[in-house]
């Protein structure tokens, strides 16, 4: 069998994401909201929004921002290098002195998928799994 490789165009538009957080320390949290992938130039942009809630604190509005180059490359806004996703799905990573960041993308289940972030270090220590899933899109 062979696995379906995705393209940039795959993720354009608009899907829920639930992300679970699993800190070494036991805390856990959650983050609800929404993601959009928009055109943007060659690539697109990548906007997160919605309500994070972590180990017992008042839940708390939440926004991420990055930008994804047509070879799924995915760069921080500033214009940073972040990580590349593998377009069969797969592993990658990111070194952020001194904390190592290792993704798994799994698109097994398209066109819901999910990104597993582990992140160990002296500074950091936590797991962070997000689960897409396609929304309508309203524009």
């Amino acid at each position: 069998m062979t696995r379906a490789t995705r393209q940039l165009r795959d993720f354009l538009g608009l899907w829920s994401l639930d992300r679970r957080i699993e800190e070494a320390g036991g805390r856990t949290g959650r983050f609800l909201g929404q993601a959009r992938w928009t055109p943007a130039g060659e690539g697109a942009l990548y906007v997160e929004s919605g309500q994070l809630t972590l180990g017992g604190h008042p839940p708390m509005q939440a926004e991420r921002r990055y930008r994804w180059g047509a070879d799924l490359t995915v760069w921080f806004e500033d214009g940073r290098f972040f990580h590349a996703v593998p377009p069969g799905g797969g592993d990658s990573a990111h070194w952020c002195a001194p904390d190592q960041y290792e993704a798994r993308y799994e698109f097994d289940d398209w066109p819901e998928f999910r990104v597993t972030w582990t992140v160990r270090g002296p500074r950091k220590g936590y797991r962070l799994t997000g689960h897409y899933r396609p929304l309508p899109d309203a524009g």
